[in-house]
């Protein structure tokens, strides 16, 4: 399911606020940024009582947009006892304020702090020559942060059927504008797995509805995102929970006329680009299967035929 996280790794690309340290000597002894915090626990016989914590030390954080927090790498404590003790109280906080997704940028003169993240659960998620990238995910359940990759390969897959229906989700996750949007069922390709392959693997976890390739592929680009055109083999929708808030069969007419569809050039384009391959006016890219010398191996070419072409799209 594609639910923008690939554009979550480049905000680290970014810069952070600035830091504004306090000290209370020339040592530059860092103080912490420290939250009161009051939690109320409904007691018994319908009473109520209040238990205040005190103070809880948190890691500087902000929020992401799919309920996660991003850890301010550049107000990290450099004291690794500090680090521990407060790691831990801001886990109990996420988890408290059910938070999902916690990234913890450690750079590489704060690398002594790695092997107390891992320590509290921390798993490594990506590295490059200044930082490292541990990640962790506090809800039961299988984890739903992106995997790591050089780049990251998107796939949807616009299946319509014989009642001219197209096959429509809404996702869990999403950012506020985007809620309520009836969309085409999206993801991210596996390692290695063919890119019609990841569509349908993508539509059925989705939705449960089978899907197979439809022998050509319209493709609309945006950080290597694919649109595969597929054919349902079964119509009957199962919700994957952890990731569609809905699904169903939309009239191609009713998906189209969506604001945001008609409002969105990308999306409108997308949508453009299927109808024209429906009306068989574009036949996108064509599939086709050889093999090479160098390896022995079936490998797939993705490629328009410019020679002899009848608009019949039909390999």
């Amino acid at each position: 399911m594609i639910t923008m996280n690939n554009f979550l790794l480049f905000l680290f690309l970014g810069k952070f606020p600035r830091a504004s340290y306090l000290s209370t000597s020339e040592s530059a002894k860092e103080k912490l940024t420290v939250d009161t915090y009051s939690f109320q626990i409904n007691g018994t016989n319908g009473a109520t009582r209040s238990i205040y914590f005190g103070d809880i030390s948190v890691l500087d954080a902000f929020d992401d947009e799919y309920g996660g927090v991003i850890v301010n790498p550049e107000r990290l404590p450099s004291n690794p006892h500090v680090f521990a003790s407060v790691l831990r109280s801001s886990l109990s906080h996420w988890k408290i304020k059910g938070k999902e997704g916690v990234w913890l940028k450690l750079p590489l003169e704060k690398s002594e702090l790695v092997p107390i993240a891992v320590k509290e659960g921390f798993e490594y998620h990506h590295a490059e020559r200044g930082y490292v990238m541990l990640t962790q995910w506090l809800p039961e359940g299988p984890c739903m942060l992106p995997a790591n990759a050089s780049h990251q390969v998107g796939v949807g897959g616009f299946v319509i059927n014989d009642n001219n229906e197209v096959l429509v989700v809404q996702e869990k996750h999403c950012a506020p504008e985007l809620a309520g949007l009836w969309k085409l069922p999206t993801g991210f390709i596996l390692e290695s797995e063919e890119i019609f392959n990841g569509a349908v693997r993508e539509v059925k976890e989705e939705t449960g509805v089978r899907t197979s390739h439809a022998h050509n592929v319209a493709f609309e680009k945006s950080d290597l995102f694919f649109i595969c055109m597929l054919r349902p083999l079964s119509t009957e929708i199962k919700v994957d929970n952890l990731e569609v808030q809905a699904a169903k069969w939309m009239p191609l007419r009713e998906f189209i006329e969506q604001p945001l569809i008609r409002e969105d050039r990308m999306f409108k384009k997308i949508i453009d680009i299927c109808i024209a391959r429906l009306g068989k006016r574009y036949c996108g890219l064509l599939v086709h299967k050889v093999a090479s010398k160098f390896d022995g191996r079936l490998s797939t070419l993705y490629y328009n035929i410019v020679e002899d072409q009848d608009f019949s799209c039909s390999v």
